[in-house]
């Protein structure tokens, strides 16, 4: 394995590439997956970054993990325009990296999946249109709405104030049949991210006919990551959610490695 860096925009990315090799003949391309970390659009949480990145990179997945733009650098949708850049990137660069172009995936936890999943759902309002659009979504507790139940904090810092973002941040009102195949889990006992985004999120994708899949996992709590002692957040009857992902995506991309 080797790691490499560069820039999407203002954020720093970092990724984990598989290295290739002639008898290596049926893995000359693998999928990839796009790493946003939680942390409330103030921070970056490191229990979801380079341990999340490892796991997968293990899996078989060229793997990239940005540090996209937090705190008062996070209105104004910069995020946004920092992850559908790197999707871009990533895609132009599929030879030299091994990457099958059309097997892109996008991953985020928390306020980072509401980064991941406003990708999702406005891709087609981004200047690099179809090349930025992700091949399938990962939704690990995700911020999605910012009426009832929404996150506060994650909330003020992604519209920076402005109520007209805010409204056009709530992501259950933005769900096309153009989003990609979703794959999204949460704890019932979530008490910082109510269960009631990806509620409000499945709802949405039932009725525009996109294809998703949902975990609910009784108990937990926030923040749990890979629920393994690793990442100090051991939860094993939440943990199972890495093994079904890994099915869920395998599956989508026709990936058996």
């Amino acid at each position: 394995m080797k790691s490499l860096s560069f820039s999407s925009l203002d954020a720093p990315v970092t990724g984990y590439l598989q290295d290739d090799h002639d008898r290596l003949v049926a893995h000359k391309r693998r999928p990839a997956i796009i790493l946003c970390a939680g942390g409330a659009y103030r921070w970056l949480s490191p229990r979801e970054k380079d341990p999340v990145a490892l796991q997968f990179a293990a899996m078989g997945y060229q793997t990239f993990l940005i540090a996209y733009s937090t705190g008062e650098r996070a209105g104004g949708l910069r995020p946004l325009r920092e992850l559908a850049e790197c999707v871009r990137i990533v895609r132009a660069h599929a030879e030299e990296w091994h990457i099958e172009p059309e097997h892109v995936a996008v991953l985020g936890f928390s306020a980072g999946g509401h980064l991941a999943a406003s990708l999702g759902t406005l891709w087609q309002e981004q200047p690099q249109g179809e090349a930025c659009r992700p091949d399938a979504l990962v939704l690990c507790y995700p911020v999605i709405t910012t009426g009832t139940f929404a996150h506060a904090e994650s909330v003020d810092n992604v519209s920076g104030g402005d109520p007209v973002l805010r409204e056009r941040l709530s992501l259950e009102k933005r769900v096309t049949a153009q989003m990609p195949p979703t794959f999204v889990w949460h704890c019932v006992g979530d008490e910082s991210v109510p269960v009631e985004n990806t509620l409000l999120l499945t709802a949405a994708m039932q009725r525009a006919g996109v294809p998703y899949e949902c975990h609910l996992f009784a108990g937990g709590a926030h923040g749990v990551s890979l629920c393994n002692r690793e990442v100090e957040t051991p939860y094993p009857a939440v943990a199972p959610w890495v093994s079904l992902c890994k099915a869920w995506l395998n599956a989508q991309f026709g990936y058996d490695p």
